[in-house]
């Protein structure tokens, strides 16, 4: 797989090598390539995600999402902003797709939250004597034997730390294509014209753009890494999923990753994930990320000006 191949690769040289082809397909295109952003905040209403000491995920989730949106509105106006939820709501994966591809988003962000599952612990509680038999018929003798018993009891894994960034797999690409040819069908230009999907010339372009969204995702993905790794935080690298319950990033028709920003399980990252310094250290990294990426996949003449959006942020 691609993660594999290009492990050995220092973090910034891999992004350079990636950002050259990409911004050379940008400049063949010529046009802007990011001007709509979906903004997932993880979870959410009956949903609640992973469980720390004393908070939930789809809090911290939706904490990080509206301080990464107003940092985007603020200093990328021009750039349409489209919220998968903005109050406490649950919102169901397919819906969440869905809504990212009617909406036609360039990017899909999402912020979640992570957990180690608690550890099990046995603790010696005496003995208890059991019977049992052997033989049979008039042969069959009854016997009885002292058997250890143990208290079971779970405490948090407090241990693992770090932020670690999704995205779909190289591998799955033909499950993620087949929302990537729809998309394109429901994209052309006219209106009296629909290809047809079965075409090879229209699979071919689908696998093309597949794997675009891939290299894209990848890049994003690996900026956002460094982006928090600048910032102190204990980067765990980039991941493929490819679990058929990584709903949002099979089903998006574009460049999709989702964000651990920390261990609700660890205290330390409990207590800076809950706080208002610590939201807005992860929404400025995944903003600084973003922006970079911008910078790198669009053409030179639409990096130096942005003209406005007329649409709304949401």
């Amino acid at each position: 797989m691609v993660l594999r191949s290009c492990s050995k690769l220092p973090g910034i040289l891999f992004c350079a090598i990636i950002c050259f082809f990409i911004s050379a397909t940008a400049t063949a295109q010529g046009k802007n390539t990011v001007r709509t952003i979906i903004l997932d905040a993880g979870h959410g209403g009956i949903k609640t995600g992973t469980k720390g000491t004393f908070s939930l995920e789809k809090n911290v989730c939706l904490g990080i999402t509206l301080k990464l949106g107003k940092m985007l509105q603020k200093e990328m106006p021009d750039v349409k902003l489209v919220y998968i939820r903005t109050t406490d709501v649950h919102v169901d994966n397919r819906a969440r797709a869905e809504l990212a591809n009617a909406s036609k988003g360039d990017l899909y962000v999402a912020i979640h939250a992570n957990a180690m599952p608690k550890l099990e612990q046995k603790k010696f509680a005496g003995y208890k004597t059991e019977v049992y038999y052997t033989g049979t018929g008039k042969n069959k003798k009854k016997h009885t034997r002292k058997v250890k018993q143990y208290k079971i009891h779970y405490i948090n894994n407090v241990t693992a730390k770090g932020t670690e960034t999704y995205i779909w797999a190289a591998d799955r690409t033909e499950a993620k294509g087949d929302f990537v040819e729809e998309r394109l069908s429901e994209d052309t230009d006219s209106t009296d014209y629909k290809p047809d999907i079965n075409d090879p010339t229209f699979k071919a372009k689908s696998l093309l753009w597949t794997k675009r969204y891939f290299d894209k995702s990848l890049l994003l993905a690996s900026i956002v890494e460094e982006e928090l790794k600048k910032g102190g935080r204990l980067s765990r690298g980039v991941k493929q999923r490819n679990e058929e319950g990584i709903w949002i990033l099979q089903a998006t028709a574009m460049p999709s990753i989702l964000v651990e920003s920390g261990f609700l399980s660890n205290p330390q990252e409990e207590k800076y994930l809950n706080s208002q310094n610590g939201q807005t250290e992860v929404a400025r990294a995944v903003f600084n990320a973003i922006k970079r990426y911008r910078t790198a996949t669009e053409p030179r003449s639409a990096a130096v000006s942005h003209p406005t959006n007329p649409h709304k942020t949401k």
